[in-house]
């Protein structure tokens, strides 16, 4: 799907202290950006932000990043944080948003410094020769590896079997341990009950899409 480019995004989201962009008002930064040590939890490729906020709002004990490079995407989520606030719902104040690109995630945060790393119906990048651009391939798990603390995890989910499959491939030749796996997360009783729902798992599931998830933890 082509992105609808929003004019006026880049400049509401470099003037809105909920997102920041730069390395050196980051890296080392996130325990005085939230005002308190917390476990610091992301979601590389938060689209419009309804998994994060409501992360947020769930575990008010962590502090959540969403993640995203288009500012015409960013945006959404910041006018979903004012949305709730105008209608008088809970606004999570644990939640920051940063624009980047996930290659650059050590950039921006510690080695060692994130306790949890969500990926949430990536771009599949089909082609063979766009491989290394996905966030389940080798080359990002060996950068997810740097910033997650000992034995930090990463929990992708995807409707996309192709995809899945590869993950599953590339974590287990670099040697990441996988804690769960399964092609119909939505039939886990169990598992859902701590599901949280992005815009995307509800539109595949209601099509009838299988919802695949792992969880790997990093050895």
């Amino acid at each position: 799907m082509r992105l609808r480019n929003i004019p006026w995004a880049r400049e509401a989201v470099e003037k809105d202290s909920r997102c920041f962009d730069s390395p050196e008002n980051t890296k080392g930064c996130w325990h005085r950006i939230f005002g308190r040590k917390a476990p610091i939890i992301i979601e590389v490729g938060m689209g419009k932000g309804r998994f994060i906020v409501e992360m947020a709002l769930k575990h008010p004990e962590a502090d959540f990043i969403g993640i995203e490079r288009y500012e015409s995407v960013m945006v959404k989520a910041l006018q979903k944080l004012d949305r709730r606030l105008k209608d008088g719902e809970p606004v999570p104040e644990n939640v920051r948003f940063l624009r980047m690109d996930a290659a650059d995630l050590p950039d921006f945060f510690e080695q060692d410094s994130i306790d949890r790393i969500y990926l949430n119906f990536s771009d599949p990048w089909p082609k063979a020769r766009h491989a290394g651009r996905r966030l389940v391939s080798g080359r990002f798990l060996s950068v997810f590896e740097q910033v997650l603390k000992k034995d930090g995890s990463i929990e992708f989910k995807t409707d996309n079997r192709d995809l899945f499959d590869f993950g599953l491939s590339e974590t287990e030749t670099a040697g990441w341990e996988l804690l769960y796996s399964t092609y119909d997360l939505h039939s886990d009783v169990g598992a859902m009950k701590d599901n949280v729902m992005t815009e995307y798992e509800e539109k595949f599931s209601a099509k009838g899409n299988k919802i695949c998830k792992f969880i790997i933890r990093k050895n």
